[in-house]
Order: C-alpha cells, then sequence, then structure tokens
C-alpha cells in the first residue's frame, strides 16, 4: 500500500475516536514522520509507543488520547507484529514469574533509581492507586487509601501484619506508627529494601529481600497492595495459598490489585517491553478461580476511576522535577514514562482498566463483616 493510502487508512480509524492526524484539539496527533502509519499499522500498540519514544508523532494531550480510543475499542483493530507474537507464546509456554524471573523482573522497573519514585510519588512514596474520595491532593489521598487498609483490616495494637510485595515499606511505617502493629514486609526489589529499611528505623517494621514463596510464619492479617499484577496468571493460586498458609484461621487478608475487564495470559505489548515486564493485571475470573476452597470473599471494593487523578498526579510531579532527572535518564526514558503515566490515567478513565480491594478470610467472619469505604 502507498504512503497515502497507509496514511488515510489510519485516518479513518481514529476518526472513529473523534482522533484527527494534524488537527487541532489537545487530544489530535500531530504526526512528525511518515514512516508512523506503517509502524502503527503493523505492530499496534508497540508500535504505537515506540514511534512515540522516537519522536515520531506528538500529542498534547495523551491521556485524552488513550482515553478516546479506548472507549471507541480502536484497539481490537490493533495487529501484533512477530516480537509481540513470540511474547505471547511464549506467556503460553512458560512462566515468565517463575522465582528465578521475579528478581529480574522487578529489577527493570523498581530497581532504576529511588531518585525517579521519590520526586514522583507522595511523601509517603506509595506506588498504587490512591483514595480520592474526601481527598484533595496526592499525599491525602495516599493517607487516605493506607488508612482504608488499616481499618478493613480492623488492625489493634500488638497484632503482626505480613505486608507481601511491601515496596518502600508505606503501608508498614503507617500501619506501625497509626496502629501500633508489627509488620514483616517482602520485595525481590534491592533498591526498594534499602531505602524502606532507612525510612522505617526506629518502628516494629522488618523489610526482607525475599520472595513471598519463600514466606512460612503466621500472622493475624496479610496484606498485598499492587503485587497481584506481577504475579502472573499461573502462579495466581500459589500467591493465595501463601496467604493463606500465614494467615491465622480468624485473620483477614487484603488484596489490593489493578483488574482487568476480561481475562488474558499475555501484558499489554508496549508496557511488557518497556515498564513492566512480564506483568499481567488479573481478571476476576482468574481470581476467583485461583481462590477457590481457600478463602472466602467477605467484600470486593472498585475504585478504579481513582487510578486516573493518582496518575496524573504522579506525571506532574514527574514533569515537574525533570530537570533533576534528565541527566541520568534522557530524552528518550522521559517521553516512554510520559507515555506511560498518561496513557494508563486515560486507559482507567475509559474504565478499561479498574482498581479492586478485596477482603478476604478463610473461613468466613461468623455474622459477615460492616463494609468499610
Amino acid at each position: 500500500m502507498s504512503a497515502t493510502g497507509l496514511q488515510q487508512q489510519v485516518t479513518d480509524i481514529l476518526a472513529i475516536a473523534d482522533v484527527k492526524i494534524n488537527g487541532p484539539d489537545p487530544w489530535d496527533l500531530q504526526v512528525h514522520d511518515d514512516r508512523f502509519y506503517k509502524r502503527v499499522l503493523t505492530e499496534g500498540t508497540l508500535g504505537l509507543g515506540e514511534s512515540y519514544m522516537d519522536g515520531w508523532w506528538d500529542c498534547d494531550s495523551i491521556d485524552e488520547f488513550a482515553f478516546k480510543v479506548i472507549r471507541a475499542d480502536l484497539y481490537k483493530q490493533a495487529k501484533f507484529g512477530w516480537k509481540t507474537i513470540l511474547q505471547m507464546l511464549l506467556a503460553k509456554i512458560l512462566n515468565m514469574q517463575a522465582k528465578g524471573k521475579a528478581e529480574r523482573n522487578a529489577q527493570r522497573h523498581y530497581d532504576i533509581g529511588n531518585n525517579l519514585y521519590q520526586l514522583m510519588l507522595d511523601k509517603r512514596m506509595v506506588y498504587s492507586c490512591g483514595y480520592w474520595k474526601n481527598a484533595d491532593t496526592l499525599d491525602q489521598a495516599q493517607e487516605a487509601k493506607l488508612d482504608l487498609i488499616c481499618r478493613k483490616l480492623r488492625l489493634q495494637p500488638g497484632q503482626r501484619v505480613l505486608d507481601i510485595g511491601c515496596g518502600w515499606g508505606s503501608f508498614a511505617k503507617y500501619a506501625a506508627e497509626k496502629y501500633g502493629v508489627e509488620v514483616v514486609g517482602v520485595t525481590v526489589s534491592k533498591e526498594q529494601v534499602a531505602l524502606g529499611r532507612e525510612m522505617c528505623k526506629g518502628l516494629p517494621v522488618e523489610l526482607r529481600l525475599q520472595d513471598y514463596r519463600d514466606v512460612n510464619e503466621t500472622f493475624d492479617h496479610v496484606v498485598s497492595i499492587g503485587m497481584a499484577e506481577h504475579v502472573g496468571y499461573k502462579n495466581h493460586r500459589t500467591y493465595l495459598k501463601t496467604a493463606a498458609r500465614c494467615l491465622k484461621d480468624d485473620g483477614l487478608f487484603l488484596l489490593h490489585t489493578i483488574g482487568v475487564n476480561y481475562s488474558k495470559t499475555s501484558a499489554d505489548p508496549f508496557t511488557d517491553a518497556y515498564i513492566f515486564p512480564n506483568c499481567l493485571i488479573p481478571s476476576v475470573k482468574q481470581l476467583g478461580a485461583a481462590m477457590e476452597h481457600t478463602f472466602i470473599v467477605e467484600d470486593w471494593h472498585n475504585f478504579g476511576p481513582y487510578y486516573d487523578p493518582t496518575l496524573m498526579a504522579w506525571f506532574r510531579n514527574f514533569d515537574a522535577n525533570w530537570e533533576q532527572l534528565q541527566g541520568e535518564y534522557g530524552e528518550r526514558f522521559y517521553r516512554m514514562w510520559k507515555y506511560y503515566l498518561l496513557s494508563s490515567a486515560g486507559s482507567f478513565r475509559a474504565r478499561n482498566n479498574q482498581l479492586w480491594q478485596l477482603l478476604l478470610s478463610k473461613k468466613g467472619i461468623v455474622g459477615g463483616l460492616e463494609e468499610i469505604r
């Protein structure tokens, strides 16, 4: 097909979502390189993201562009290049989140520099969705989320809590400070453990460089915030059985995870290649099957729309502090990270992704639990 024909094909597809090539609206694409059209038609979402990183196109409002194309279901028309097809096949055959691979997966995202996350996140360094119900700022939204989790778990002073995928210890620090509990947190990120231990000094908090599958102790409660997305569908059962093994019979497990509307076995190609290697967002069906005969759902809370303002706040922080980071990361990283944060915001805005908090018990709480929001 001629270059003109390729451009017209992309123009026609985008028109379904009210997006124009070189148009006047902030969500319109400004194309600088005509190779963009063939690349996006043959490589789909991977080609779209990579061509932005390469400077082939720009957009004043990537978040709104993503919102429009997702709401119009344009991603269903995306084609896959050979690299994407190979990755999808490997995800079917191999366990991409096995113990030997988990640390390498973490290193490619969480170990790229604590300074980046300190400048991008809130003061407590919470790298998951905030709870904006009564919040005006990112700091308020993240503290409200941490407090919501503590209240849902009915934490009491002196209790011992396991945090699977603890990050920099933001939950552990908050729960120890505000609710008087002891927390053991595990992560496979060396950078997170190093900084987290400094942040939690003087508190009854132990952060370990340890795979969750190796924990074999008993706790009053278990929490896992933004970890299930890294577990992989082949490991959901092991993940939930580990939580159950470590949980007292009358304890509660709070599972906080991004959720997707239908089951997948491989990630978005761009996200997999550049942002979260071997990440896979779980579906209701996948989580439900994995928890059979292990957990009872006491509460299932969806506040996915709150991820939109969370991601937009992260981008504003990242963008405002870029001058301090550009010497270490470079322009291509800036475009990659900007695309990641803003396209993710658009995806949550379009309700393509959800944010779930599941409150789980092993035997069911007699009389049930009052819903906490």
